[in-house]
Parts: C-alpha cells; sequence; structure tokens
C-alpha cells in the first residue's frame, strides 16, 4: 500500500491499540508499564496507558509500499498480547518486532540514558581533537560523553550540534553552560578543554510528547573540519524507508544500517530521574547491517546520513536487543524537524 493509506491505517491501529489496553487493564499509568523509576503516573487510562510499550509506524516493504511497523518492549506480558491483536488486525503487511527497554545513549545509569562506553573500549575518537570535526566526544561540562554530530549555522555563527541529553542533560542547564571536548567521560575538563557554550535547547519535559532530543552549542573557535569523514554534508531529506545509511560516533565509530521503519510514535524512551520516560512521535528507526551495532552509548548525537552523503537524522537513542542480528535497534530524529526547531542550518 502507499504511504497514506499506510498512515490511515496506522492511526485506525492505534485507536484500536488503545481500545484493547482500556478493556484490558493493559498498565493503568506509564510507571505501571514501565520499570520502577522510568515513569510517573499519567492520569487516566488511555494512550497513556499502552503507548510506554507499543509504538506503531510505517515499515518499508521489499518492491515499494509499506506495511506497518509495530514494535513493543520483551516483559510486558499484557502489551505482547495487544501486539499480537493490532498485527492480527494490520493483516499481513506488517512488521513486528520486539525492541527491548529503549534509552538515549549517554549519560546516566540505571533506567536513564544508556552510559558510554568507557574510553578504552570506544573505537571512535574519545582524545582531544582540534580542530573539531564530526564524530568527536563532546559534552556539557557535568555530563559524561556524546558525539559531535554536524555543524550548524545559525545567522553566521557556527555552533556544534548534538542531543540534548549531551549538551544540557537535565533541565538545570542554563545558555552559558561550558561545553568540552572530549566530553568528561574521556577526560575532558573546563576550562583547558572548552570548546564552545551551551547556546539553544529544543526542552523536553515530561508528561510532554517530544519529537527531537536536539541543543546546540556556540563555538568558541569557528575553524572546524566540514569534510570529516565523508565530505561535506549541506543537504537534508525526510526518510522513505529502505535507506542504506551511516554514521559516525564517539563509540562505535563509523558504522552503516538501515531505514526499518519511519513515523513510528510513541516511542517511548527512558531519561532517568529528571525526566522519567518521555514519548517520541514521527522517529526513525535503524538496524545494523552489519556484525555489531549501529549505535551503543556514547554515540547519541552522531548525525545519521544516506551513502550519497544526504542527512537524515539525529542518533538519540536505542535498544540492546532487537534488529536482524540482535544488537539492537537505533533511533533517530528527523534531521529537518530537528533544524527547524533550532532555526538553524546545516554549515557548507
Amino acid at each position: 500500500m502507499d504511504r497514506d493509506e499506510a498512515r490511515e491505517i496506522k492511526g485506525q491501529l492505534a485507536d484500536f491499540a488503545r481500545d484493547l489496553a482500556e478493556r484490558g487493564g493493559a498498565g493503568a499509568t506509564a510507571s505501571a508499564a514501565a520499570p520502577a523509576g522510568e515513569g510517573e503516573p499519567a492520569g487516566p487510562v488511555g494512550r497513556e496507558a499502552w503507548a510506554p510499550t507499543l509504538a506503531l509506524g510505517l515499515a518499508p516493504r521489499e518492491g515499494g509500499g509499506y506495511g506497518i511497523a509495530v514494535r513493543y518492549r520483551l516483559g510486558v506480558p499484557a502489551v505482547r498480547s495487544i501486539a499480537r491483536r493490532v498485527a492480527s488486525e494490520a493483516g499481513p503487511v506488517v512488521d513486528v518486532r520486539r525492541t527491548g527497554r529503549i534509552r538515549a545513549l549517554s549519560r546516566s545509569t540505571g533506567t536513564g540514558p544508556r552510559p558510554p562506553v568507557v574510553t578504552a573500549q570506544a573505537a571512535g575518537e574519545t582524545g582531544r581533537v582540534r580542530p573539531l570535526r564530526p564524530g568527536v566526544s563532546i559534552a556539557h561540562v557535568d555530563v559524561t560523553a556524546g558525539t559531535l554530530g554536524a555543524f550548524v549555522l545559525v545567522g553566521d555563527a557556527v555552533h556544534a550540534l548534538s542531543n540534548y541529553h549531551v549538551l544540557a542533560g537535565s533541565p538545570r542547564a542554563q545558555v552559558g553552560d561550558a561545553v568540552v571536548q572530549p566530553g568528561p567521560a574521556d577526560g575532558g575538563r573546563a576550562p583547558a578543554d572548552q570548546v564552545g557554550t551551551l547556546a539553544a535547547t529544543v526542552p523536553l519535559a515530561r508528561g510532554r510528547t517530544a519529537t527531537v532530543d536536539a541543543a546546540i552549542a556556540l563555538l568558541d573557535d569557528p575553524d572546524v573540519d566540514l569534510d570529516y569523514p565523508v565530505g561535506r554534508i549541506t543537504t537534508t531529506a525526510v526518510a522513505l524507508g529502505g535507506e542504506t545509511v551511516g554514521k559516525i560516533g564517539r563509540t562505535t565509530a563509523v558504522t552503516a544500517g538501515r531505514v526499518t521503519a519511519i513515523e513510528l510514535d510513541d516511542v517511548v524512551v527512558g531519561y532517568g530521574e529528571d525526566l522519567g520516560a518521555l514519548r517520541f512521535d514521527d522517529q526513525i528507526e535503524v538496524e545494523s547491517t552489519g556484525t555489531g551495532p549501529f549505535s551503543r552509548g556514547g554515540d547519541s548525537g552522531s548525525l545519521v546520513y544516506r551513502a550519497d552523503g544526504v542527512a537524515l537524522g539525529l542518533l538519540f537513542a536505542g535498544s540492546e536487543t532487537g534488529g536482524e542480528n540482535g544488537t539492537g535497534l537505533t533511533y533517530v530524529n528527523p534531521i529537518d524537524t530537528v533544524l527547524a526547531a533550532l532555526d538553524a542550518r546545516l554549515a557548507r
């Protein structure tokens, strides 16, 4: 079926899943549907009841067209039952996957963001790098480490683009806070390793559905390497599904993957005590096409690009299970939504 038809069916299935959750009592609140610490009471039974464990989107099909992507988290029997009912209702054009728990890929432990892989085990760039380039370790001075994804312009000023949970880390962060390279987990300290200051964020808040996890830092030195590692990336596109993609990150360096779902709604990501479990709509899903994972803790903020060097999204979260090779699935904010939210454009 074409994209418009798939979107219509996705909406109908979302209503069907909500009805099943209400009638079956599949987790009355976000906290009931998630492990301790991942959520908080979310009010009346309804969308909040099933959303923390069931996401719906569009899955590209071989030969063209779309099916319905159904994603559910392991360990919640009631939601597994709902996923089966939804898949049955969708018919033969359905792609059902178990995701495991999805977390932002840096900063904390437990039910919060997945901490960065220790420096000695990271395949990417964890040392001090000047001039700055994409893929290096970076973070707010009070965060562990994430990835510098790309360089963007706000007006004529050069900024570093990464995630909110990398460049800000919590609602307590303020514009003007120090940003260091490498990130503190990799030995970066202010003022010796300061490369800029937090300039703008797209705020995240408990109980509010988000579309992006993004922030920018105003750089002290605008002399940066725009060509590393695949040439200058200056254009963007909307993910259609099925694209071969790559990224360069602080932890796993250069990896390859494939877009396995688009327009995923109700992707719930654990952010720990400060923010709890947050719901994201209109997300992109990527699975690895290699033997290892597409991303791991510390890769948050990586720019995800097509094989022809066109930017598709900003990597922000992932699971440790799922995908064709079992190493997890990665979740990505659409790049045009990110740039619009920050009033920025890719540097040329």
